[in-house]
């Protein structure tokens, strides 16, 4: 809703002046936006889901090269927060040992493999649990086909340590 108030005080209010307005800044950003996303870029950051999580790319930084892409590290000090979306998304465990439980079944991982959450339209339900280490992934999520599985998240438990 902002996008479409910022492009109409710009004088952009016809649909097809507005979408090419759109896609005039997606080209421009890919042109000129940030190719390396560094670590000292971006801060960690703290929720009910995660203790310490770190985006790299995500929908509010509009500095990269990159709109379609969500990526982003999970430092897990103990266990996520439970919740369910419709999956679709790849983490790449960067250290450490853990666990993810996925529809009420145990998978553990450690450093190097990959975890997919398979795209299901009932969804995904899913906690991660540190068994060792530094347990710590990398997620990928391509938001393309996140929005048109119409994913939504929705948390079933918080974090422990997570006072709101």
């Amino acid at each position: 809703m902002e996008k479409q108030r910022e492009l109409e005080e710009a004088g952009y209010s016809e649909p097809y002046a507005r979408a090419m307005a759109v896609l005039a800044e997606r080209d421009e950003r890919a042109r000129t936006g940030k190719v390396v996303i560094r670590q000292s870029d971006r801060e960690w950051l703290t929720d009910r889901m995660a203790a310490r999580c770190l985006y790299y790319l995500d929908h509010h930084y509009e500095d990269s090269a990159n709109v379609d892409w969500r990526v982003f590290c999970h430092d897990i000090v103990t266990q996520s927060g439970g919740h369910r979306h419709q999956g679709g998304l790849a983490l790449f465990v960067l250290e450490g040992r853990g666990a993810t439980i996925m529809d009420g079944v145990r998978y553990d991982w450690e450093a190097g493999d990959l975890v997919l959450l398979p795209v299901k339209p009932d969804q995904v339900d899913h906690q991660h649990i540190n068994l060792g280490g530094n347990a710590k992934w990398l997620a990928f999520i391509y938001s393309p086909m996140w929005q048109a599985v119409a994913s939504t998240m929705v948390p079933t438990k918080d974090r422990p340590g997570w006072d709101s």
